[in-house]
């Protein structure tokens, strides 16, 4: 299957386990968890980072991203399990 397979081109958002998830969601997690783990991030990055990613866990959930994919950050699969 194709990104444009999942969500056409057209689409900015879809259902997905009774969610809706936009478009982007899972690369802006990537983007955000590389924040978390770049030691010269300052703390507004950070918190702005980890805000962002609580925000997109239930997307994330209903992809089944975390069913997949295991987290290796330590901080950031606390995260994903805790919230």
């Amino acid at each position: 299957m194709r990104a444009e397979d999942l969500l056409p081109d057209h689409l900015d958002q879809g259902q997905f386990n009774g969610t809706t998830v936009r478009k982007g969601t899972v690369g802006a997690f990537l983007i955000n968890a590389r924040v978390l783990a770049d030691p010269d991030a300052g703390d507004e990055q950070r918190r702005q980072a980890e805000q962002d990613i609580t925000e997109a866990l239930p997307a994330l959930r209903a992809l089944g991203l975390f069913e997949i994919l295991q987290v290796r950050d330590e901080r950031l699969r606390q995260l994903c399990e805790h919230r």
